[in-house]
């Protein structure tokens, strides 16, 4: 069972490669059916039906779970669903999967910090566009300098004293 799913696995990936990301994802998904313990099987479904337009969001969503809870010390698993939430507007589940990579990978965790802050500060006023308003846009950009000074290892009250220095 282990070598067919390996082989699905490759398949999946060299499809991948070829920007085949329909006939991917099935191959991911029966490797995941053929092997449901196989994260890396669960991660390659997401992460092609990301690129699948009729793919839906909460099936996207499971994968990337999935494979997080079959290999809970892979922080990859954690930052691609995060990078994913923010795009889908899922602003909370995206810091608590950041937030998870970086308890996961503490020597990398000013990278997640940043990313997740980065990406906040760039995609959130896209998904909420239709309703973005000051109060919201400050919310944004606050939660993002937070996130930004987490990531250097600074708190905002000695961010505030540093900046305030001459």
């Amino acid at each position: 069972m282990a070598e067919e799913v390996d082989k699905l696995i490759k398949q999946a990936n060299q499809l991948m490669e070829k920007e085949e990301f329909a006939k991917a994802m099935s191959k991911f998904d029966k490797a995941a059916k053929t092997e449901p313990s196989n994260a890396e099987a669960w991660f390659g479904k997401a992460e092609a039906a990301i690129l699948v337009p009729k793919a839906k969001l909460e099936d996207i969503l499971e994968a990337y779970n999935k494979a997080a809870e079959l290999d809970p010390k892979n922080p990859v698993y954690q930052s691609s669903m995060g990078s994913f939430c923010i795009d889908a507007g899922m602003f909370d589940d995206a810091e608590a999967a950041y937030s998870k990579a970086a308890e996961i990978d503490p020597d990398n965790a000013p990278y997640y910090f940043s990313e997740y802050a980065v990406e906040l500060f760039k995609r959130a006023p896209i998904v909420l566009e239709d309703t973005m308003d000051d109060a919201t846009e400050e919310m944004i950009m606050k939660k993002s300098l937070r996130f930004l000074l987490k990531s250097i290892g600074l708190e905002e009250s000695d961010a505030l004293e540093l900046l305030q220095r001459k």
